[in-house]
Order: structure tokens, then C-alpha cells, then sequence
């Protein structure tokens, strides 16, 4: 259990766990991971029979990664120490980790959220939304990503390796377990309001925040790759019709021209450099461990490499020069006087996009390189 300042249901929460493991005939043991409290929760849970492991690192990650790297078990519970979740009945978690799961999720919408128990916005929009983002980057059978009620094998966590110190740490454990194709199952549980007279340690905005933004730099396919090939495909066809077709009439004074063809060119640059983010990503994550190698990303690179990517990047760039010189060559024609800009952009702003997009190919090249060199 986390603990910070729990001194009004740390006992309780305690006694409950304690009844459970006498009842059930488990051999366990009940573990604090105190986060500096100045209310005495420490003497109430040593005085209780359970041990204090003191986790000057704050936040409520850190707290519980100090209990769970300190304990004993062959398995965990983790739990809240505000006494809003049954340390009564943990059978159902119990059995499914015997069974042979890896992490075993509880489910509070299945279970039952008691009047009072979750605000309004957590319950209808903060947890469903978060949960469904989680379940479509990352394909996780969990529906309720932030139940703070879990079971695991305590020896994943040094597979996990587990990095986050603040709440988003819930969703941390289950997107990294679906990532490393762990057993990973729900089982129906309760949720009761807190027993604390002072508000939760949770804030709102804040703390949701901070789950979107992991969910989001956890999966660089939905915040690079995917948006950067759909601003590609857009600013692609929206300038070649620009390009081959000439002005795009909408009504008699509405009509797309040159000003489109500029911004479909900044679309592609824009949308090529977010795809190359998303492979700079995808490539650092899995060198230093944070995700696992994923054999369709290697396959790939057996045929993408340094000397490709460079060949590639050269004939690009060598397309954007020769609509340069073309644009050039037509200048002279007139003697470098006045040409008509409607008719002489459609020819300089898709060379100028090449050339970008050309010398954008050659850098990410040399750097995908660099990220992906051998290495002890």
C-alpha cells in the first residue's frame, strides 16, 4: 500500500488485509510504502504487524514501487491505503494469478462504484475515455486502465522496469505488460468512498494529463507515424490536383490556387518529418529497453538501411533540383523579366518541397543509423 499522511484508515485498511490472509489460509505479508508522512502513519502501521519502508522519492509510482521491490511474495496486491477498495476479498485475484496470469486487473465499473465513491468526471469521461485511448494504441484487454486494486507476479517488475513515479504509474504497468505480451485478465471489484476526512491526493486535470501524455509517448505510431502519413496523404493529393489541374474552382470568388499549393507543400514537409519522428522513436525506445523488439520493425530495417535510405533521399533531392533548373531555365526565357506566379509555383513549390523532403531523408538516415549501431 501507498501511504502519505493515511493515519485516518491506514489501520483499517491493514486489519482488513490481515482478516483476509487469516481466512484464506495465505501466507503474507502486508507492506508500506511510506511517502514521508508527517501524521504517524508510520507507528500505526508498525504497531498493526506490518513494514514500513520509507520512499524519500515523492509520488504515489515511487511509494509503491518501494513496497513492491521490498517485498516477499510470490505474488502482490497493491492496493490504496485510503480504504476505497475490499482488502476483504482478494480470492478472486488470488485465483486468477494460480491460474497462471501474469497481472490481474480489478474492474470497478463491473464490480460496483458506491454513491460518492468516484467524482462524476472520473467516472463518466476521465476513466472511460483514458481506458479506451489504452485499449486502441496498445490493443489491452483492460477496461478500467486505473483501478488502483491489482494483482502480479512480483518478479515481472524487473521486466517491466517499471520508470514513472507519479499516478500515471497505473497506466505504465498495463500498457508495458500488454507491450511484453503478458497473461493479463480483470476480475469484478468495489469501489467504496474514502474513509479520509481530507480530499484525495489525485488532481483532476493534472493527473489525467499525465496519463494522456504517457499513453501518448508510449505509442509513437499514434502520435507521430499515423498523424504525419495522414497530413502526407492530404497535402499529396490536395497538390496534385493543384499541380496537374490547375486552380480548383469552389464558386464564382472561391477558388483554391497557388496559396493551397504552399500549405499542401508545408503538409507533406510537416507530415514526413513526424513520420520520421515516429521511426526516431520507435528505434531509441527499443535500443534502451523500454520496448521490446518487434520482429516486423527488424524485418524492415533489413531492407531500409543507411545506404537505402541515403540512395532514396539523393533521388528526391535530385527530382527538387531539376524542377529548380527547369524554373530557372523558364525565367530566361523571358529574359528574367515578370512571369506569371500563378503558372511558375505550380513548378517551384513542389521542387522546393522535394529538395526538403530529399535532404530531411538524407539526415534521418544517417541518424536512424546512429540509433540503431551495434553495439556492447
Amino acid at each position: 500500500m501507498p501511504c502519505l499522511n493515511e493515519a485516518e484508515t491506514l489501520d483499517t485498511c491493514i486489519d482488513k488485509a490481515q482478516s483476509w490472509l487469516r481466512k484464506n489460509n495465505v501466507s503474507g505479508e502486508i507492506v508500506i510504502g511510506d511517502n514521508g508522512s508527517t501524521d504517524g502513519s508510520q507507528k500505526i502501521a508498525e504497531a498493526k504487524g506490518a513494514r514500513v519502508i520509507a520512499v524519500p522519492s515523492k509520488g504515489y509510482g515511487s511509494a509503491l514501487m518501494g513496497a513492491i521491490e521490498a517485498s516477499n511474495g510470490k505474488y502482490v496486491i497493491m492496493g490504496d491505503s485510503d480504504d476505497s477498495y475490499d482488502f476483504e476479498n482478494l480470492n478472486l485475484y488470488v485465483e486468477k494469478l494460480r491460474e497462471g496470469f501474469d497481472l490481474v486487473m480489478g474492474n470497478r465499473f463491473k464490480g460496483g462504484i458506491k454513491k460518492g465513491a468516484m467524482p462524476f468526471m472520473h467516472r463518466y469521461l476521465g476513466n472511460p475515455v483514458l481506458s479506451f485511448i489504452g485499449r486502441l494504441f496498445f490493443n489491452c484487454p483492460v477496461r478500467d486502465f486505473h483501478c488502483g486494486l491489482r494483482g502480479f507476479r512480483q518478479d515481472i517488475v524487473k521486466l517491466l522496469d517499471l520508470k514513472t513515479t507519479g499516478m500515471e504509474f497505473a497506466s505504465e504497468m498495463v500498457v508495458k505488460a500488454t507491450i511484453f505480451d503478458l497473461k493479463i485478465t480483470e476480475v469484478p471489484t468495489t469501489l467504496s468512498p474514502d474513509g479520509r476526512s481530507r480530499p484525495p491526493h489525485l488532481r483532476t486535470w493534472q493527473d489525467g494529463w499525465r496519463h494522456l501524455r504517457f499513453l501518448l509517448i508510449y505509442s509513437p505510431r499514434w502520435l507521430f507515424l499515423y498523424p504525419g502519413i495522414f497530413l502526407m496523404l492530404i497535402g499529396g493529393l490536395l497538390g496534385s490536383v493543384l499541380i496537374f489541374q490547375g486552380p480548383v474552382k469552389l464558386t464564382d470568388q472561391i477558388y483554391f490556387d497557388t496559396n493551397t499549393l504552399l500549405y499542401s507543400g508545408a503538409f507533406i514537409i510537416i507530415g514526413f518529418q513526424s513520420v520520421c519522428f515516429g521511426l526516431f522513436t520507435r528505434v531509441y525506445a527499443i535500443e534502451t529497453g523500454f520496448l521490446p523488439k518487434r520482429d516486423a520493425l527488424l524485418k524492415w530495417f533489413k531492407y531500409i538501411n543507411l545506404e537505402t535510405g541515403l540512395r532514396i533521399g539523393l533521388v528526391i533531392t535530385l527530382i527538387g533540383l531539376a524542377g529548380s533548373f527547369y524554373s530557372i531555365f523558364l525565367w530566361k526565357e523571358t529574359d528574367f523579366g515578370q512571369m506569371n506566379y500563378s503558372s511558375i509555383l505550380r513548378l517551384v513549390i513542389p521542387s522546393v518541397v522535394f529538395i526538403v523532403v530529399g535532404f530531411q531523408t538524407l539526415l534521418a538516415s544517417f541518424f536512424l543509423s546512429v540509433l540503431g549501431m551495434n553495439k556492447k
